[in-house]
């Protein structure tokens, strides 16, 4: 059984259109020996609007984009990438392969191509199963420095070539080969067919996102009760902190002993709560906290940003 690692590059991607100007692939076989690799230019029958993957900052390709007019478009090598995917005797994978295959979707409907019909798979989610960190998408770049390997990033066929060897890596460091590594890892295959696609999984992503389920409603629960619990203060007009509002991170939120016994404190000194950040003066969260609301709080110039301690050495010196 061989292996097809690919990776495709747009010269604009929006929700409805996906114009592929090059396709990238490296054929090996089981043992990641490279039988061939290969860059196919395509002329995208567009100009290019360059973004990330998230559609954000502009990426540069390492191509010169005047010459792409030179080459084929999609529906010249559509054919050979339907049979090069499509082949029974190889493996499919791609890095965060559902981009690269939801391109080939729209070219296919832009054209008017019947559709691709093929398994696949994603060293970035293989990658995440095998260090057991479902909480961030990790970028091929990053594995790749991780895991020493060296390419020209955007170059297509470079990143099919450094997608091949991080999970080269990875069953060498299992001392396994590639069946071994996904089963043990619990990796299923994604599906592209009839235009419909099925995403691949990891066992581990599963149960991930099953935890932080239940964390989420056990939080919601939590601070549903916090503010319930705040709807029966009063505030003390002759406090010294009158006027004065404060608000915490949702993790202080959910922590009810804690929080209602620092409400309790604020009202008493005639200060107040608001669920809203950008409206309080002081906002306390714990010094690792790196979630949203922290972070988008650290940025706001008019509040001032402290922990726990911080904020009952405040309160204290206002009691005394």
């Amino acid at each position: 059984m061989n292996f097809v690692f690919f990776d495709i590059e747009c010269a604009s991607v929006s929700k409805s259109s996906a114009k592929i100007c090059a396709f990238g692939y490296v054929l090996c076989d089981e043992n990641f020996n490279i039988l061939k690799k290969e860059d196919l230019l395509v002329n995208p029958r567009g100009g290019f609007h360059l973004t990330d993957r998230k559609g954000d900052k502009g990426i540069v390709l390492p191509y010169e984009y005047t010459e792409f007019k030179k080459y084929p478009p999609f529906p010249k090598i559509y054919g050979y990438i339907k049979s090069l995917l499509e082949d029974k005797d190889v493996i499919v994978l791609g890095h965060s392969t559902m981009n690269d295959v939801k391109y080939l979707n729209l070219e296919t409907k832009r054209f008017r191509l019947p559709p691709f019909k093929f398994s696949f798979s994603d060293s970035q989610l293989i990658y995440m199963a095998y260090i057991n960190d479902f909480s961030r998408q990790i970028g091929l770049e990053k594995i790749a420095a991780e895991l020493g390997v060296e390419f020209t990033a955007h170059r297509a066929a470079d990143d099919a070539y450094a997608t091949m060897k991080i999970v080269e890596a990875m069953c060498k460091a299992k001392g396994c080969g590639y069946a071994e590594l996904v089963k043990t890892l619990g990796i299923t295959e994604g599906r592209i067919k009839n235009y419909n696609i099925t995403p691949p999984s990891a066992h581990g992503e599963k149960k991930y996102h099953e935890e932080k389920l239940r964390e989420k409603r056990e939080s919601a629960i939590t601070r549903t009760q916090f503010f319930n619990y705040l709807s029966r203060k009063r505030i003390n007009k002759n406090g010294r902190l009158y006027g004065k509002v404060f608000s915490f991170s949702r993790a202080v939120e959910s922590d009810l002993p804690l929080s209602k016994s620092l409400a309790d404190k604020i009202y008493a000194l005639g200060g107040t709560y608001t669920q809203h950040a950008a409206h309080c003066d002081y906002f306390v969260a714990e010094q690792d906290d790196a979630s949203p609301r922290t972070v988008a709080a650290l940025k706001m110039e008019h509040l001032t940003v402290t922990d726990v301690s911080g904020l009952e050495k405040l309160l204290n010196e206002f009691t005394d």
